[in-house]
């Protein structure tokens, strides 16, 4: 999701700061021409500078799991036993079980049964 901004218009150092984290997070970073009502006003010394808007939660659990491969410095793929129930953890302290459907997701995408990652989850709540 690029910064929306006119193309005469300098970008503001605001929303350059900002713009690594649209990815991430799933937020869109607008001009302050763009933003509407209900987009987070981003201030600078006092003046609106540009918008922030909510994240779309499509597409969060994805997200999430690759953060946690860039966290762990190694793809799904690549994960032994051990380090699928430490990217389990890192999910659930994230919160990604409170979504919907969340549990079958993440075994699909580590190629495991939703039995074990309930064991995973279980096992992470007791260190």
């Amino acid at each position: 999701m690029p910064v929306s901004l006119s193309l005469d218009m300098e970008k503001h150092p605001l929303l350059e700061a900002l713009s690594p984290l649209q990815d991430v997070l799933g937020i869109e970073i607008l001009d302050k021409e763009e933003t509407s009502a209900s987009d987070v006003p981003l201030l600078w010394e006092g003046e609106v500078v540009g918008g922030l808007r909510r994240p779309n939660l499509n597409g969060v659990l994805n997200r999430l799991i690759s953060a946690v491969e860039s966290e762990m410095e190694l793809k799904i793929k690549d994960m032994n036993r051990v380090q699928k129930q430490q990217a389990v953890a890192i999910l659930n302290k994230w919160g990604a079980f409170n979504l919907r459907k969340s549990v079958e997701s993440v075994a699909e995408a580590l190629e495991v049964s939703r039995f074990t990652v309930y064991n995973y989850l279980e096992r992470s709540g007791n260190d």
